[in-house]
């Protein structure tokens, strides 16, 4: 059963491109909506309490950081999935 699903997976190589360049600009587009929620509620907070500019800018480093993380390691497994065999 496996070796029949690998089999099939090899004729697919087409179609695994195109999926894994669709996973990978869909991963693209979602870190650009989360990344500009947060800066879009940052700008928020820091308009409603001036004094905590610093703290709320370096947390929204930090969110900004970690999204962008998974958007790459997004895009890394979308392109091997396109050049992995």
């Amino acid at each position: 059963m496996l070796s029949t699903i690998l089999a099939e997976a090899v004729n697919l190589q087409p179609l695994a491109a195109f999926g894994a360049a669709l996973g990978a600009s869909l991963a693209a587009i979602g870190a650009g909506f989360g990344i500009g929620k947060i800066g879009s509620s940052a700008m928020e907070a820091i308009a409603r309490q001036p004094e905590a500019a610093g703290d709320i800018r370096s947390n929204m480093i930090v969110i900004a950081a970690l999204i962008e993380g998974v958007a790459l390691f997004a895009v890394i497994v979308s392109a091997l999935a396109i050049f992995i065999k």
